[in-house]
């Protein structure tokens, strides 16, 4: 009897208590995160920041801190002394070519001015040479021989003030072409030269080469 009076008492405290509790407690969803506090009043009517305010933002933090914060970055050097690091033009080629194109079936020639616009361009087919004979060491001789009267003839001599010989190949007429510039055919254009370059093509790779010819 005792026991049961206690319980009824207990569940009549309960009751109190909750709806106690219900009336000073605002009602609140089921959330594991914490309340935040409400906003103030300025901070409703104040619009959302854009990307460019953000960004504008941080042009004035970097503009406030100085060009001398950065000075330390290249040392030796202040804001006040850097010097202008953009490439330089190319030199002004000023040399005029003469192209030696040696392979084994052919020789040709090519004088060509600072621009690239030729000025002579023969080979050893267009002084007489035919068939096989055009590829022999005599006909690159010749060949070289023909071009340095050519240039005296046509007075190209006086406006040549640089000449760069450019080889490309190895055949017969490399070697022939040297000779004749060393020899008595080239005393007057031998002076003018100032450059040997080699423009020789090297293959890496590409398609599979021709069989080898195999006599007998």
């Amino acid at each position: 009897m005792t026991n049961t009076t206690a319980l009824r008492t207990f569940r009549t405290l309960k009751s109190t208590i909750c709806a106690s509790c219900r009336h000073t407690q605002s009602p609140r969803p089921f959330s594991a995160t914490a309340r935040t506090p409400n906003a103030s009043p300025t901070d409703r009517t104040k619009p959302p920041q854009t990307m460019d305010d953000l960004l504008s933002n941080v042009d004035q933090n970097f503009n406030r801190t100085g060009p001398d914060s950065y000075s330390s970055l290249i040392p030796g050097q202040s804001p006040s002394s850097f010097r202008n690091l953009a490439p330089k033009d190319w030199e002004e080629d000023d040399k005029h070519k003469l192209h030696i194109y040696a392979h084994k079936h052919n020789t040709h020639l090519t004088l060509s001015r600072p621009n690239r616009d030729p000025l002579i361009s023969v080979s050893c087919g267009n002084i007489g040479f035919r068939k096989a004979g055009r590829g022999t060491y005599d006909a690159g001789y010749q060949l070289a021989a023909f071009v340095m009267s050519r240039i005296l003839d046509k007075g190209l001599l006086p406006q040549i003030q640089k000449l760069e010989l450019v080889y490309r190949g190895f055949g017969p007429g490399r070697e022939a072409v040297t000779k004749a510039i060393l020899g008595a055919e080239g005393k007057r254009i031998r002076g003018l030269i100032v450059k040997l370059s080699d423009s020789t093509r090297l293959k890496f790779g590409g398609t599979r080469s021709k069989k080898p010819r195999r006599l007998g």
